[in-house]
């Protein structure tokens, strides 16, 4: 059969959504270009055993816009993008799967650049690239981009302890990450570093163990995640985690984490601002990897990255500050200063 691709319809707003299919490599994939606004779309490509394609496809486009507004805020002169490989990445992918998909990525001709996300590695997104020069993000290039990731939302974080606690000093300060993935482990590890007592929660329990063992973390379990009395939540799994009963029980002041789409309504906004909890937007604080990747696509260096890790903490104390002056929601803030962006590079 080989590799077809076909159009879906979309909402408005979105430029287009692909279905990838290549029976004999095993392949059935979502691409969805949001925004070329502001450059070539960019973002992660993530595999997951979707219930549906309803599911997939409500996730790969809520991803797309995501990285929208993620490359506007960190100033990277990329669109937004996104992809999903359903699928178990446990028992399913394969180099020949990664491979049609590297080929379906190169069909789309330079308007979206693919790197790794939640089930894929820069490995896998090496054998991606030997179909197309729009896989980045692999070890010879700019690498796992977990790490930047991780420093950005650990940078974030700190800005956000200042504003709500009157101290970037995390010393003793209870904080409660959710997911011990690449970048959450890596985020935890910091926080330990920092001097904060950690409650951390998995679905792993080698993870567990070696966050106890390592970083003398209490363990919590993933439904009692609002019963516990913390004073930051880091959420690094994935989305949808806070809702309204949530948000009525959380005990944080502070909500910083590296997971995409943490709101699961837009309503949510609101519940926190209304219970005095800052909440920093996942697609501002999180932007690290996708900074690192961008350096590949530019060709910039590491000063390149940290110059605009620089940039997303400024924003967010922009945010904040004008959150307060002007009685609106950070996400309210953080949505039109993007969408300020967007028209200004959008041809009339």
């Amino acid at each position: 059969m080989g590799l077809k691709l076909t159009d879906l319809d979309t909402e408005p707003g979105f430029e287009r959504l692909v279905l990838a299919e290549d029976r004999d490599a095993g392949l059935r994939a979502l691409i969805c270009i949001h925004s070329t606004a502001l450059g070539p779309a960019a973002g992660g490509c993530r595999m997951w055993p979707y219930a549906s394609d309803a599911d997939a496809i409500a996730d790969v486009t809520r991803l797309a816009r995501g990285m929208t507004f993620k490359n506007a805020m960190a100033g990277l002169g990329l669109g937004g993008g996104k992809s999903v490989i359903i699928g178990d990445a446990r028992k399913d992918k394969t180099p020949q799967l990664m491979r049609a998909y590297g080929r379906a990525v190169d069909a789309l001709k330079g308007t979206y650049y693919t790197a790794e996300d939640v089930g894929i590695s820069p490995e896998d997104m090496a054998h991606a690239a030997t179909e197309t020069r729009y896989a980045v993000g692999l070890s010879a290039g700019s690498g796992d981009p977990s790490p930047w990731t991780a420093e950005g939302v650990f940078r974030c974080l700190k800005v956000g302890a200042r504003d709500v606690f009157g101290s970037d000093d995390l010393t003793g300060r209870r904080v409660l990450v959710q997911g011990l993935g690449h970048v959450g482990f890596a985020l935890a590890e910091k926080l330990h570093d920092a001097g904060a007592t950690l409650i951390v929660t998995d679905i792993h329990d080698t993870a567990l163990d070696a966050a106890r063992d390592r970083l003398d973390a209490a363990i919590c379990a993933p439904d009692a995640i609002f019963d516990q009395q913390i004073d930051i939540f880091a959420p690094c799994a994935l989305g949808g985690v806070l809702t309204e009963d949530a948000v009525a029980r959380l005990t944080a002041r502070l909500v910083c984490g590296a997971a995409n789409n943490q709101l699961a309504t837009p309503g949510v906004a609101d519940a926190l601002r209304a219970r005095q909890i800052a909440y920093l937007p996942d697609y501002v604080v999180n932007a690290g990897g996708i900074i690192s990747v961008a350096s590949e696509i530019h060709g910039q260096d590491d000063d390149w990255r940290r110059a605009r890790l620089d940039k997303i903490t400024d924003r967010v104390a922009e945010m904040l500050r004008r959150a307060r002056q002007e009685d609106r929601s950070t996400v309210q803030i953080a949505d039109a200063m993007v969408e300020r962006m967007l028209a200004e590079n959008t041809p009339a």
